[in-house]
């Protein structure tokens, strides 16, 4: 398949983290963000089923409506609280 050049502007962190990824699993940056965007899905999926950190990923995807409000601290907590439940 003819690859297509494009420029992405890319966290430096997330560069980084993805080359040691990358040579750990014996492929490249270029690969990684090619296999994600090969797996999105096409379709309006219920994204109550996504995990909060690939629902911003898709939504960064579309021009749609974004998700208006991040995630934090306090929501993980939240969540780890209703999954292992706790004294708060």
């Amino acid at each position: 398949m003819k690859k297509v050049p494009k420029n992405l502007y890319l966290d430096p962190d997330a560069v980084e983290r993805a080359e040691r990824y990358g040579k750990k699993h014996d492929t490249n940056l270029s690969q990684l963000v090619s296999d994600f965007l090969r797996s999105l899905p096409l379709d309006e999926p219920d994204r109550r089923q996504y995990s909060p950190v690939v629902q911003r990923l898709i939504g960064a995807a579309s021009s749609k409506k974004r998700i208006k409000r991040d995630l934090g601290v306090e929501d993980y907590h939240r969540y780890l609280l209703k999954k292992y439940g706790g004294d708060k």
